[in-house]
């Protein structure tokens, strides 16, 4: 086959953009094989959300960091000795009992949040496939790298990719120009198109609007089918 491939790590319940991606993409590649950033902040754990007075903050999967050397997100424990998975939901529904949908919404975020899974990226592919599903869009073409056996890295691991699932169009994402070598793809024969998403505004409650939450964040407010329409 040929067609548009987006690369993206398993994020702990990713943003609009995120599914603004897997939109667009004819074949979605979750990176779960390369490495677990293990010191400072990580989208793979950790995400943004309301969590008082109107401000953003952020909700935490803790992951169990006691490893020597590297490890794969793949391979990465959630560290379950602390009642993370109460507080997420405490954290939610004291924040967002308010919002339009969410009587029909919180009830999935329950069973995704407890999801007894002990692996971070298996939590993870869960949820965004779950939520990807109730948003309306396909999940059949969401692909693993590990499934892949890739064995490149920076540039020469998209290329590999996107060559493996047979695409000629590498999706790129926002802030990736810094840092990508489009000589590199034209000479692999495959399109560097950027992802050009511009969040929109939608009815998000009181307060000045914040841009780059969940999207647990637009479901709650304006429901699967609202969220649906932020979306191409």
């Amino acid at each position: 086959m040929s067609g548009v491939v987006a690369i993206h790590q398993p994020n702990f319940f990713p943003w609009l953009g995120y599914f603004d991606k897997l939109a667009r993409a004819d074949v979605f590649v979750l990176l779960d094989h390369v490495q677990f950033q293990k010191k400072g902040g990580n989208w793979a754990n950790r995400v943004q959300l309301i969590t008082g007075g109107g401000r953003p903050g952020w909700v935490t999967a803790p992951v169990d960091r006691s490893y020597h050397g590297t490890r794969p997100i793949s391979e990465i424990a959630i560290d379950d000795a602390r009642p993370w998975r109460r507080t997420v939901l405490k954290t939610i529904a004291a924040n967002y009992a308010r919002a339009a949908h969410f009587a029909e919404v919180f009830p999935v975020v329950e069973e995704l949040v407890g999801h007894p899974s002990r692996r971070l990226a298996e939590l993870n592919e869960t949820a965004i496939r779950r939520l990807a599903g109730e948003i309306g869009l396909p999940t059949g073409h969401i692909v693993l790298s590990s499934s892949l056996q890739p064995s490149g890295a920076a540039t020469d691991l998209l290329i590999e990719l996107v060559r493996a699932v047979g695409g000629d169009v590498y999706l790129s994402g926002g802030g990736a120009a810094g840092y990508e070598e489009p000589d590199r793809f034209a000479a692999a024969g495959i399109e560097l198109r950027p992802q050009a998403f511009a969040h929109p505004v939608y009815a998000q409650g009181k307060g000045e609007f914040v841009p780059g939450l969940s999207v647990l964040d637009p479901l709650l407010h304006l429901g699967p089918a609202g969220t649906r329409r932020l979306l191409p």
